[in-house]
């Protein structure tokens, strides 16, 4: 992004922080819905991650760092969301699944398996959850990661390890369950 949008925005101008917000809105949204599940409170993190940026602007130090620093607003901005409530709602059922998954040939088995994977996303913790959509499906390194959230790549790596531990263990789960005959 052209450093004089930011410098501008960063001084009061309207519309060069709009320019901000057309830029990276999207993106913002899209990883929220991917933490939170639903489209309500997703909307809600990225409006409040907007917010917080309009307030902290003047105080960003780097302007080439102004997408992670957008993204650690935004990760902040959903684990308030998820403390405001006591349960999350699954909304549609989108997945982080890697582009390069083969294509199911039974469309039965792959809903099957979404709904697994909706399962077992919907059980992880606020943070497990983040470090999970930035890794596979923004494709952030640990170290990009811990720059982004202001974390070490040590706690990345284990929130990394304890997401896919506690998936593997739900999607276990609920074969098991389906396997004895009971519902998940």
């Amino acid at each position: 992004m052209d450093p004089s949008i930011i410098d501008r925005a960063r001084h009061g101008d309207k519309d060069a922080f709009t320019s901000i917000v057309l830029r990276f809105g999207d993106r913002l949204y899209s990883v929220a819905y991917r933490i939170l599940r639903d489209t309500g409170r997703a909307e809600d993190a990225v409006q409040n991650a907007f917010l917080a940026a309009w307030r902290e602007l003047p105080r960003l130090r780097d302007e080439s760092r102004l997408e992670a620093w957008l993204y650690r607003l935004l990760v902040n901005a959903c684990y308030a969301e998820v403390r405001h409530t006591t349960r999350w709602q699954p909304g549609l059922r989108l997945v982080i699944e890697s582009p390069t998954d083969p294509v199911a040939d039974d469309d039965q088995l792959s809903v099957e398996r979404r709904d697994q994977l909706e399962r077992g996303f919907r059980r992880l913790s606020g943070e497990l959850r983040a470090v999970l959509v930035m890794h596979h499906y923004l494709g952030y390194s640990g170290a990009e990661i811990a720059e982004a959230l202001d974390i070490s790549p040590g706690t990345v790596r284990s929130r990394l390890h304890y997401a896919r531990q506690q998936m593997r263990a739900a999607i276990e789960a609920d074969a098991r369950s389906f396997a004895a005959g009971g519902m998940a």
